[in-house]
Formats: C-alpha cells, sequence, structure tokens
C-alpha cells in the first residue's frame, strides 16, 4: 500500500510539472503561427479576496501558473501610491499589465489628469470603465458616450486607450438594436469595446458575432463562463470552468484573432465549482483555455 501510495504521489507531482512546462511554453511562445494567440490575462477581481489576505503571494501565484499578465481591478494592495513600484515588481514576476478598470468617475474632468498619470506610471495603456448603469437608460446611454469619447481623445495624449466593458443589461433593445450597439456605434473607433462573453452569452447574444460586427474594437476581451445575475465569487454546481462547459472557444478564439484584433484574453472567474478555491479556478480555466489553443494549432 506504502508502495502504491508512493506511486501515486509521484504521478501526480509529474503531471503537476508536465502542465507548469506546457503553460509555461504558451507564455513563451504566444506568438508561434501564422496568426498570433493572444495573450493570457487574468482579471484579478476573480481573486480579490486572496488579493486583501496576501497581495504580492496571490501575483506570485498567478505568475507561476503560466499566466502573462494580469487585469487590475482597483486593488493595487502595498502599491496604491506606488504605481511605478508596481509595475518594477509586476515585471519582475514575469508579468505584465494587460488593463485596469476603472469607474467613469474616475475619468471625469476632476479625475482624470490623476488617474491618466498613475496609470501612465503602472504601464497601463488600456483603462476600461467596468460599468455604468446609465449604459442603459434612454438618456444616461448618451451622456456615457459622450464622456467615454471625451476621455478617449484626452487619454490618447499619453498614449492610452478608454474602453468600456459590458454586462448582460447592455444588450436590453435600444432603438431597433441594442444598447451596446448604441455605445459601439457612436463611441470613436479609438474607444476600446471590452466585450465580456460571459455577460453576452448570459443575455443570450452571440460573443463571436458581436467581435465580429465592431472589428478592430476588442483589443481586450474577458473569457468566462456565467450562469445567474447576482455577486460574485459564488460556488457553482454547473460547468464554469472554461473549456469544461459546452461553449464553442475555438469559433470566439478564431473571431478575436481575424476580426478583433485581440491583444488580450481575460480570465474571469466570478463563480467557481464547489470545493474548489477561486485561485485554484483561474488555474482550471487557464488550462482549459491552453488546450482551446492546442485544437486551434492542431488543425
Amino acid at each position: 500500500m506504502k508502495n502504491l501510495l508512493g506511486i501515486l504521489s509521484i504521478s501526480l507531482v509529474i503531471m503537476g510539472l508536465s502542465a507548469c512546462s506546457q503553460l509555461m511554453f504558451y507564455k513563451n511562445n504566444v506568438g508561434v503561427g501564422d496568426k498570433p494567440l493572444p495573450n493570457i490575462s487574468v482579471q484579478l477581481w476573480s481573486v480579490n479576496d486572496d488579493l486583501k489576505r496576501d497581495f504580492k503571494g496571490t501575483l506570485e501565484k498567478i505568475a507561476k501558473m503560466g499566466f502573462n499578465g494580469v487585469e487590475f481591478a482597483r486593488n493595487y494592495g502595498p502599491f496604491k501610491k506606488d504605481p511605478k513600484g508596481l509595475k518594477t515588481y509586476i515585471h519582475s514576476l514575469g508579468l505584465e499589465v494587460s488593463g485596469a478598470h476603472v469607474s467613469i468617475q474616475q475619468l471625469d474632468e476632476q479625475h482624470i489628469d490623476e488617474t491618466l498619470r498613475f496609470m501612465e506610471r503602472l504601464g497601463v495603456t488600456a483603462v476600461i470603465v467596468s460599468m455604468d448603469k446609465r449604459a442603459w437608460s434612454p438618456k444616461g446611454v448618451k451622456e456615457l458616450v459622450s464622456e467615454l469619447n471625451q476621455a478617449a481623445l484626452k487619454a490618447a495624449q499619453k498614449g492610452i486607450q478608454i474602453g468600456y466593458h459590458n454586462h448582460e443589461k447592455e444588450f436590453r433593445k435600444y432603438l431597433g438594436s441594442t444598447y451596446w450597439d448604441y455605445i459601439a456605434s457612436h463611441t470613436s473607433k479609438d474607444v476600446l469595446l471590452q466585450l465580456d462573453v460571459g455577460w453576452v452569452t448570459y443575455a443570450g447574444m452571440s460573443p463571436v458575432n458581436y467581435v465580429e460586427m465592431y472589428p478592430g474594437r476588442t483589443l481586450t476581451t474577458h473569457y468566462k463562463v456565467r450562469t445567474y445575475n447576482g455577486p460574485a465569487n459564488k460556488v457553482s454546481g454547473a460547468n464554469v470552468i472554461i473549456g469544461n462547459d459546452n461553449f464553442d472557444w475555438v469559433s470566439l478564439i478564431k473571431a478575436n484573432q481575424d476580426y478583433g484584433n485581440t491583444q488580450w484574453i481575460v480570465v474571469e472567474q466570478e463563480e467557481h465549482p464547489k470545493g474548489i478555491l477561486p485561485i485554484e479556478a483561474i488555474e482550471l480555466s487557464l488550462e482549459g483555455l491552453i488546450d482551446e489553443f492546442d485544437k486551434i494549432r492542431g488543425e
């Protein structure tokens, strides 16, 4: 029995090393092939509680998993007043910053200079409004579009792009299409459309169609499975790990390559299976995404 347990332990270690090697291969060779595959980042909101407990330790775990980068969600840990120090630390782990989520208030006339100064020092080139309730209001959406365009003009002077991230409500009907279509067609082409495919599918729409509909706009795309409308980090009994569900990820990846000019696929884990911690769930989704990459490479 002891020998059998020893053999099993060794096998698990070898499997772990193999998976780690595979992830590191993609970390260093993401651009292999005629059409470069996007880099893979993780939205840090997925592990926000872990960051609160151990900011540096959590980022170190993410780096070891094989992620190429991280997307911030207004939590900068001990570096909240030291963006240059955070940039240096992130790079020391072999990571890049794929973007940062902000509120629309951080981009208003009173706060935008401070926000852009922080992002420039951190090395962020994609500053994305995470949500604004005006986005699904007939009057409010026009105000939001105007503010996004104004912020984008100012941010461009520093080499930064402004973007907007959807939830499901942006896909409610409006003026013969949806609020999302209104935002896309009334903002400058310099405004990023960060498509959250979990919320798109939750709304009953096709993320592939939306990537194709607005070419060159989805430079950064959230990949996740969303099964309910409620607080994040819900324990779920559904298949919420990327690659373990029934979604056609290969078609979406190809659309991102061919139409979206997508530079970053951002894994977001707002639900995790029972018995699996959020930090474990993002690694499983990364591995599932790598498997989807393999399918494309094998064609």
